[in-house]
């Protein structure tokens, strides 16, 4: 089974907790903190690797998380960093953010790699939070909490030569005479289902990549057919070859045809007219065929190279092979995104200037209550240790830095008044 998108979860690991312990060596008085800092959560990174094809393993596994940092330990000793999380993913996979629909990374080189989810920072031990004023702070943080996502991965797969054309032209009866490939053929529309790949070699030594793509018919742009499985794939080819079936066999105008597929390509995506096409008329050993030809060319009305072929006799095919070749030798790759410049080579993976978290908003609940959200504040009441007095005080001053007791006086909140953040209670206290 060929799988092309997929969605999954993914999670960095959480940084490891900051501890509070002191020294207590003999003859050593006053000995001081000696709480270690907490070990970094692992990232969850995505590798290329060429040995995979498709994104099947992804069906039955879903979820992956980094391990989580480890904690800080007496003695001044710091915990121990996690190892990150190296997920496999085919070559051609974009990877892009299930909710803002932003492209995260354009995964394409073996070997390739893209950090996916972060992993948090390990938390402080009370070492670091000694001062001339406080000696022996009583303050260790919790590890900060790992990145998490939803992603959806799609594979566009690589090939040089995008073979296109209405379902039973011959394109994978020409991708079978001109590779070891072995598609599926057979006497109905939609044999190929799934794109097949080929490695096609010249007779004087070039090589290239050739994929059949699923069969292309009108409204595909809107998902009739196999429309956006078949489209998502022509993206990444460089030269567009367009299979015509100039024998009339199935009832149809080869020129219409020509004309139906280019519409199909305009309204997915206008860049995918700007690569080269090369039109095939194929099934030239039928009767009529010649006629039909002649007839196209004259509604063409354009200086188009066409080559006549038969793939089943090979008539052709060899010239064909030669044009195409000469053609990858002068085409570039196309930005698959805006993102990537005119100027400079194709952006693999897309940076992005990541804006301030939100600090905090609040709303009130049908019960009265103030809740309070906002990934700054939601981050630093989980780094806080609310078992010791000292960390609780020091989250109180965090809020009143950040506004948030002037805010909840302002929407009205009095003492006693329960304030909740994620599943926690606490009283708002003048």
């Amino acid at each position: 089974m060929f799988v092309d998108q997929v969605k999954i979860y993914v999670k960095g690991g959480d940084g490891g907790n900051g501890m509070v312990a002191f020294r207590r060596e003999k003859y050593v008085s006053m000995g001081g903190p000696a709480g270690g800092d907490g070990g970094r959560g692992g990232d969850v990174i995505f590798q290329v690797d060429e040995g995979l094809r498709t994104l099947m393993d992804f069906r039955y596994s879903r979820h992956f998380k980094a391990a989580r940092g480890e904690h800080g330990m007496s003695k001044s000793k710091h915990g121990r960093g996690a190892e990150d999380l190296i997920v496999k993913v085919p070559p051609g996979t974009v990877v892009t953010d299930a909710n803002t629909k932003d492209i995260i990374a354009d995964l394409v080189e073996h070997g390739q790699q893209a950090i996916i989810a972060k992993g948090g920072r390990g938390g402080r031990g009370n070492i670091r939070f000694a001062t001339p004023a406080n000696p022996a702070p009583e303050i260790a943080e919790n590890g900060e909490p790992g990145q998490e996502r939803d992603v959806t991965l799609e594979l566009k797969v690589l090939a040089d030569v995008g073979l296109v054309g209405f379902p039973s032209v011959g394109k994978s009866t020409l991708l079978s005479v001109v590779s070891a490939a072995k598609p599926k053929i057979a006497e109905y529309h939609f044999t190929t289902i799934v794109p097949n790949l080929g490695v096609v070699e010249t007779d004087d030594g070039r090589s290239f990549v050739m994929a059949d793509l699923p069969g292309l018919i009108e409204g595909a742009h809107q998902g009739v057919g196999l429309g956006h499985q078949f489209l998502r794939h022509i993206e990444r080819t460089r030269v567009i070859v367009h299979v015509i079936d100039m024998s009339g066999t199935e009832g149809r105008n080869p020129y219409e045809d020509f004309v139906t597929i280019n519409k199909e390509l305009e309204k997915y995506n206008l860049r995918l007219l700007e690569r080269p096409q090369i039109i095939v008329a194929n099934k030239m050993d039928m009767p009529e065929s010649e006629e039909n030809l002649q007839a196209f060319k004259d509604e063409l009305n354009e200086e188009h190279p066409i080559y006549p072929i038969s793939a089943i006799t090979r008539q052709g095919v060899r010239d064909l092979l030669f044009r195409i070749a000469d053609q990858l030798e002068t085409t570039p790759e196309f930005p698959l995104f805006e993102e990537a410049s005119e100027e400079q080579e194709i952006n693999r993976v897309i940076y992005r200037h990541e804006k301030n978290p939100d600090e905090f908003s609040i709303s009130r609940d049908p019960d009265g209550s103030f809740i309070l959200t906002g990934e700054k504040i939601e981050r630093l009441f989980k780094m806080t240790d609310f078992s010791r007095d000292e960390s609780v005080r020091r989250f109180a001053r965090q809020m009143r830095g950040m506004g948030i007791d002037d805010a909840l006086r302002e929407r009205g909140a009095k003492d006693g008044d329960t304030i909740r953040i994620l599943e926690f209670e606490f009283e708002f206290v003048e």
